[in-house]
């Protein structure tokens, strides 16, 4: 073998403590994670045990109030141990992502009784979140979700179906997006629910192209009794905590889109370097050379996107329009820079004997996940020229 394998990525960190956590992740990963990641993907194996690992290590709240057990990070700093985490395993990287995301609704809009309450066990205490805002006739169109929450004294009862769910039933709480009031975004409220609360099923699990150790499943509420102290802001607020939340959650999959990414660049370059035709290395031939600068020069771009994307949400500013921007690009480069790495590999590539052909199936639902890349064109162009007229 080759002795001039890849490096870890050279990163810009802001604090020495921030350089020893990534450090830590790497570690992590390197023992915990990636050993593992074939044969549990292979399988359909789900691994809890390294999320209650991660949040021993209080790798679960990082960009939260240390207050109530997070890790008071900068989100360019939490945004690349994701990136870290999905170059190991996509479903732990993703995971993470989607834990964060389910937290944001109470970190953001919840009084501090609900914080109190709920955030330290959240954050650090072993617990695992998902976000419920997608239904099977209410994708990309979120505002139209029809499941309701209706009002019964101090509590809502909240019915209906929610899908593409991912830790669907595996979850400890679940943060949910319900109708409380008329059609369209004004009617939508927040509600914080337990994981065992009565009346709370999943679905068998969907059968995916990738990431089959991450559950991902439908959730079917019948009669979900939840006391109105749980409702996470005001009543008819709930689409736009979801939106700030999918803000911060699509720089979490660029995050991911550029660690699946990098992993495949990693796999091309260190195969090129040993793989010999003709009597030299391929990675001596012009073509795959040319290819590998161009998987390289979209890996550093999107990570420089996502970083100035967080660097504004880290100064309070507006970074709605470069999140978009983010997600799209990390993704779209993700998907050219995994189907390149099988190209170099050539028929080994499509082979299960190498992690390549995994990294590509992975790399497509991060097209899809937290808004389309067609909305995200959506969104970016109605902050350029507004909405549209017609």
């Amino acid at each position: 073998m080759t002795d001039r394998a890849p490096q870890p990525v050279d990163r810009q960190l802001p604090t020495e403590e921030s350089r020893d956590l990534l450090a830590l992740v790497r570690e992590i990963a390197q023992r915990e994670i990636r050993p593992k990641a074939a044969e549990e993907e292979d399988s359909g194996r789900f691994p809890r045990e390294v999320f209650t690992l991660l949040s021993e290590a209080g790798l679960l709240g990082l960009p939260y109030p240390g207050e109530f057990g997070g890790g008071e990070q900068q989100y360019e700093v939490y945004l690349q141990v994701l990136e870290e985490l999905a170059a190991a395993r996509l479903t732990v990287g993703l995971g993470v992502s989607v834990h964060s995301l389910a937290c944001h609704g109470l970190g953001g809009y919840g009084t501090k009784e609900q914080q109190s309450a709920h955030l330290p066990a959240m954050l650090g205490g072993g617990l695992l979140g998902a976000y419920c805002l997608s239904e099977p006739a209410a994708g990309s169109d979120a505002a139209s979700l029809t499941t309701k929450a209706v009002r019964d004294g101090d509590d809502w009862i909240i019915t209906g179906t929610k899908a593409w769910i991912t830790h669907g039933g595996v979850a400890d709480f679940y943060t949910v997006l319900a109708r409380t009031g008329a059609e369209g975004p004004k009617g939508i409220t927040a509600f914080l629910v337990p994981g065992d609360a009565e009346g709370l099923t999943a679905a068998v699990p969907e059968k995916k192209m990738g990431m089959k150790g991450s559950p991902t499943a439908q959730l079917h509420f019948d009669g979900v009794r939840v006391p109105d102290a749980r409702r996470i802001g005001e009543e008819g607020q709930g689409f736009s905590i979801a939106l700030a939340a999918l803000d911060a959650g699509r720089l979490g999959i660029a995050a991911c889109a550029i660690g699946v990414a990098q992993a495949a660049l990693d796999e091309a370059l260190t195969y090129a370097l040993d793989r010999k035709q003709f009597g030299h290395p391929i990675a001596d031939f012009q073509g795959l050379r040319f290819m590998l600068a161009d998987m390289a020069t979209k890996i550093e771009a999107g990570r420089a996107l996502y970083l100035a994307a967080a660097r504004l949400r880290d100064a309070g500013k507006p970074f709605s329009r470069q999140a978009a921007m983010a997600k799209l690009f990390c993704t779209d480069a993700a998907m050219a820079v995994t189907t390149d790495a099988v190209q170099v590999l050539g028929g080994y590539g499509y082979t299960a004997d190498f992690p390549v052909e995994r990294l590509m199936r992975e790399a497509k639902v991060l097209q899809i996940v937290e808004g389309t890349n067609q909305i995200q064109r959506m969104v970016i162009a109605r902050h350029l020229a507004g909405p549209e007229t017609r």
